[in-house]
């Protein structure tokens, strides 16, 4: 029997290292999404902590210089907050990207994968005819033979 044969399995096996090496950027993207994330939220929790503080001091005993870091605090916190906020953006466009890509990525294994089951059914379907040619033949060879024999 006829072995199947794909004759773009090379282009399907880098696709699908392509997509495996698509899913581990995307992956990566997503865990300095996270990180970004976490490192903005530990700001402000540290902004509230401060503002907290401030809040504490401005009531009762004042001490003028501990209000006036902790107000230098709060503005540090802003800007720091502010520089957070955009590393967190820019880490969600490049997850968004890093989708896109693999999403592109999976299409074209699919359609590669698509492409070798159709050459599969094909192979099958020309097998089946050669096997239906080659029964013909025999048929008609054993029908000629018996009448050629009858004949005689």
């Amino acid at each position: 029997m006829a072995k199947f044969v794909y004759r773009l399995q090379n282009v399907l096996d880098v696709k699908y290292r392509l997509e495996s090496l698509e899913k581990t950027a995307y992956a990566q993207a997503a865990a300095r999404l996270a990180e970004e994330e976490s490192k903005f939220q530990e700001l402000l929790t540290r902004q509230n902590t401060y503002r907290a503080e401030l809040k504490e001091a401005s009531n009762g005993v004042l001490d003028i210089k501990h209000i006036q870091h902790l107000s230098d605090s709060m503005e540090v916190m802003k800007g720091l907050i502010q520089k957070q906020f955009l590393n967190v953006n820019i880490a969600q466009k490049n997850l968004e990207a890093a989708r896109t890509r693999l999403n592109k990525a999976m299409q074209e294994r699919k359609i590669y994968e698509k492409l070798k089951e159709k050459a599969f059914e094909n192979f099958k379907t020309e097998l089946a005819d050669q096997e239906k040619k080659e029964i013909d033949e025999l048929v008609s060879f054993t029908y000629n033979d018996a009448n050629s024999d009858e004949s005689d």
